[in-house]
């Protein structure tokens, strides 16, 4: 059953790495070490702010950037992993493989921008992260986790 888990209003990129640190604080933290969020929104959204915030609780020492150029970051925290990808560039599944995505997803939290771009790539279970412009600086984030590939 699908489950919507929150919203939340931003008007800060601070506010929205916050929304992140909730998800890694309440739904990931203490042994999910192997999560998928797929994360949707336009450019500018903040996808890369929620990681941000995700991180900071995951793999603090880390300094997230977009990976927007390489693909994948990859994060190493004293006990997750987080692969960071960008699918902005993907094509087809072909492009998918090539980036060595299917060898990623199944060591360490992987966050996923751009999800929408490969829906056939996505697992039975994940979070997924919604974020809205809803005015000039606010931003609408929804937060559900998915199970059996059914959207909230």
């Amino acid at each position: 059953m699908d489950e919507k888990l929150t919203e939340i209003l931003t008007d800060t990129p601070e506010k929205t790495a916050d929304a992140g640190a909730w998800l890694a604080k309440e739904m990931i933290k203490d042994g999910n070490t192997n999560a998928f969020i797929a994360l949707y929104g336009e450019l500018g959204a903040g996808k890369t702010a929620f990681t941000r915030g995700l991180a900071s609780v995951l793999a603090p020492q880390c300094a997230v950037k977009s990976p927007t150029y390489t693909i994948v970051n990859v994060y190493k925290g004293d006990s997750y992993r987080i692969n960071h990808f960008d699918m902005y560039r993907i094509a087809d599944e072909d492009d998918l493989y090539s980036t060595g995505f299917y060898d990623y997803i199944d060591d360490g939290v992987t966050v996923c921008e751009w999800s929408e771009k490969i829906p056939f790539a996505l697992p039975e279970s994940y979070f997924r992260v919604s974020i809205e412009y809803i005015g000039a600086q606010e931003r609408k984030i929804t937060i559900c986790k998915v199970n059996g590939g059914k959207i909230c």
